[in-house]
């Protein structure tokens, strides 16, 4: 065996590894696009108690928690990904799935 055939079956052999490692570099807002109307469902369902989510006149909301419009302006995709897994008071413990977060925060884009 020549030594120049080697690398054309290293390379051969390790593409799908070298794939699945690029696949772990890109942004975890790209691998996991959330579905903004099963988000809007989840905020419905457990944020509306304490959090405005839908402000309809766009009005300011001066005591409180933040609105989701507020959230969405002013909070990143990664801070928000990083706050919904790990909440704390005044926050109730949620144990949301990682669909549920991406979903979420895919509505939370929809609202800037």
């Amino acid at each position: 065996m020549s030594v120049a055939g080697r690398p054309m079956r290293w390379f051969a052999s390790a593409w799908p590894r070298v794939l699945w490692l690029g696949t772990l570099l890109i942004a975890p807002s790209a691998l996991a696009a959330g579905d903004p109307d099963a988000g809007a469902a989840t905020a419905m369902r457990w944020c509306t108690s304490c959090h405005v989510v839908r402000q309809l006149d766009g009005g300011p909301v001066v005591e409180g928690p933040p609105t989701f419009q507020w959230m969405a302006r002013e909070r990143t995709p990664d801070a928000l990904r990083t706050f919904l897994a790990h909440p704390h008071d005044p926050m109730p413990p949620l144990e949301l799935s990682r669909a549920d977060i991406e979903n979420l925060i895919a509505y939370l884009e929809t609202l800037r």
